[in-house]
Formats: C-alpha cells, structure tokens, sequence
C-alpha cells in the first residue's frame, strides 16, 4: 500500500510485535526511492523533498530568540509542580521545557491511546495524563516544547529482550546504579526509538532531544567479556573503539533522517568532555561527527562533573571559568565542522554536595548566571538548566 496520509511513518520491526515489512534496509545506503516501513510502502523522494508531505500537529510554536530552557519531569509535567514551572518561564526571561517523553528507566511518560502502535509495547506511566493537553496549555503560554528520550539507558527494554542488551552470563548487565543499557548495535533498538520520537513530533512537540547516546561508561572495559550482538556491525573491520562510535554516529544520522516528514529539529546530548578528545574511547561518542548531524547539540557541561580539566583543581568553585575554559574548546571544535549545529549546553543548577566539604559550592543566582555569562562572553546565547528535582533558582538573570 502506498503511503496515504501525514504521520504514518512506522519503522518498529517484526520482533517487537510489528509486521515482518519492516525497514531492513541498509542505513548507509543514499537510494531515496520506494523504501518499505512497518505498514506502509512510502515514496522517500516525495515525503522528504516536498513541504506538502511535512506532518502538522495542529498547534503552532515561534521559535525563540535563544533557546533558554529548563528540564522537566513527567511526574512534574503532569503534576502540580507544571503551574509552578510554568510560571517560573512567564516570569523570568525562560522561554523553554525540556520534557521527559520516553525517561532515564525506558517507560514513557504517559499511556499512549489504543490506537497508538506503542501502545502494545506496554512501557507508559500514567505521569502526563494527557500530553495533548499540556502541549496546548505550552502552546496558550508561548513556551516552547522539547521531548527528552533517552535511548540507549533502558532497563524496561532490557529485561524485557535481553537479546538486546549485554549478558553478564545468563543475566542482563547491570551498572553500579543498577541500570541496564540497550545494544546500539541493534538497529532493532534504533528503530524501537525512533517510533518514540516520531509519536513526541505528531503530538507537536518542536524538537526531538536525544539523551544517553551512547554505550554504558567504561565499556572499553567489558567489551570483550559481555555477550551480545553486534548486530549489522558484525562485519566491520573496524578496531572496536571505531565501531563502537560508527554505531553511535550512524544512530544519530538515521534517526535524524526519519525524524525529517515531521519538521522538528534533532539534537543530543553529550559528555562535554567528548569535546576535548578525538573521541570517548568508551561510550563511542565523537563530538564531531555527531555534532554534523544535528542541529541542536547540548553538551552536559555542570562544573561538579569535572575532575581538574582545564587546569582547574577544583572545578565546581568556578562556574564562570569552568564554563568559559569549556565554550572556547567547543567553539574549535565546531568551527571545523561543515554543517555547525547550534550550541545550547546544560549548566548546573544543582548543588553537588557529594563532592564533600570545601569541593562544592551551594549553588544560587550568582553561580548559575556566571555560568550564562561565561557562555555570552563566547558567543553562545542558548542554554538549558539541570535539576533533577526541577527545582530551580529563584531571581536569576538569564540574559546578564
């Protein structure tokens, strides 16, 4: 059947409760001909080049002058925390959230209708109880809307197909945390992913922002003693360290690509250390080239996260020259690249009292806008703020 109408572009494979037509075509190929999706057939070369197949959710978002945002729960966006937030954006010089759709365990964020194909997946929690109505309410209020989805961080997924994780023995891997990671070698996990995200751009969300992507931290080290696929990459006579970023990489690309006949912008959130290295050796992030293939990319750079960089001993003490040490090494970076992404990197609004005493600073109004000041002073206008707890400095600056 040819494709009929916007949004139904559905790639979920056969084993995840999908017909066996699923996309199975290789990822690097550029014939953009008659491809073959879950139900339908679809004619790419229409659906990307012409703006009358771009899918319209029905509500209408401007996008800011700068992208200053805050992240946000579920449980906060469908709780009675969203009034307090979204007051917080009316009242200050905020304009944006950052909201968990698919979070850090693997579920969604809200029970999708019955006739939604993720509906049979069986992973949403009643947090949003109707994410059509908080994204009208964001429309009312002019606030502009991001989806989080978190990837490759999936323990729902793991322990319900473990042939799509790592094996410790006859278990699903788990991290000191106790968190469990899906293969990124499995375009089966890409594609599981990718749905998410194209439900989260039909319900009008603006942007798909892509967290954890990557392999667990540390996996240099048990790479060669975990068992699992590699999938497509079974082939490649690349060393791992290679692979494992061509992996990565070709996520971001593919995803992108099938994110495009729903207008939104795509972008990933990063180890802000990857942008001081050819590349994580580990987790298969090369700031380079997944930065080529986005258009938004938001390196997590909270000062409490660095260890003596930049020849700073004790870094969460120095918001502004931690940040600023960090915006000049990134510009570099991105200044060589063809296809330059917008830099809008995650700052802390936390404080990181696990550091111990005399390695921290409470952190208020004055270190979170001298970490804005330090990115303006480099040229970079858009941020997003962390906390986990979505619970945020009052009387900030942020356009000091």
């Amino acid at each position: 059947m040819k494709w009929m109408k916007w949004g139904c572009a559905l790639v979920l494979t056969a084993a995840m409760g999908f017909p066996a037509s699923a996309y199975a075509e290789d990822s690097k190929s550029t014939d953009l001909t008659t491809r073959t999706y879950g139900f339908d057939t679809i004619d790419e070369t229409l659906v990307l080049q012409s703006a009358l197949f771009t899918y319209q959710s029905g509500l209408t978002f401007e996008y800011p002058d700068a992208v200053r945002g805050i992240y946000v729960t579920g449980h906060s966006a469908g709780g009675a925390r969203f009034e307090r937030l979204t007051n917080l954006i009316e009242q200050t010089e905020l304009n944006t959230m950052v909201i968990d759709i698919k979070d850090d365990l693997g579920n969604l964020t809200y029970i999708p209708a019955d006739d939604s194909p993720l509906k049979q997946l069986d992973i949403g929690k009643p947090y949003i109880k109707d994410p059509n109505v908080m994204l009208k309410t964001l429309e009312e209020k002019k606030i502009y809307p991001i989806a989080r989805v978190v990837v490759f961080k999936d323990s729902v997924l793991a322990e319900n197909r473990p042939d799509l994780s790592f094996m410790d023995g006859n278990a699903v891997w788990e991290n000191r945390r106790g968190d469990s990671f899906v293969n990124p070698f499995m375009k089966e996990v890409w594609d599981y992913n990718v749905q998410i995200a194209i439900e989260a751009a039909k319900m009008g969300f603006q942007e798909i922002q892509f967290d954890y992507v990557r392999f667990p931290e540390g996996f240099e080290k048990r790479h060669d003693v975990l068992g699992y696929s590699l999938g497509q990459y079974e082939d490649s006579d690349l060393d791992p360290v290679q692979r494992r970023v061509e992996a990565v990489t070709d996520f971001v690309a593919y995803a992108k690509k099938q994110l495009e006949p729903y207008g939104v912008d795509v972008s990933v959130d990063i180890f802000g250390y990857s942008a001081t290295l050819p590349e994580a050796p580990g987790i298969g992030q090369n700031f380079s080239k997944i930065s080529e293939n986005v258009d938004v990319i938001s390196s997590m750079i909270y000062p409490s996260h660095w260890t003596s960089y930049f020849g700073i001993a004790k870094p969460d003490l120095e918001p502004y020259q931690l940040v600023d040490a960090y915006a000049k090494v990134e510009n570099t970076k991105l200044d060589e690249l063809k296809n330059r992404p917008t830099s809008r990197p995650w700052l802390q609004d936390f404080t990181a009292s696990w550091l111990g005493s005399g390695n921290y600073l409470k952190y208020g109004k004055k270190e979170v806008e001298a970490q804005i000041k330090a990115l303006q002073d480099n040229g970079i206008h858009e941020f997003l703020l962390w906390n986990a707890g979505n619970t945020y400095t009052e009387n900030v600056d942020y356009t000091p």
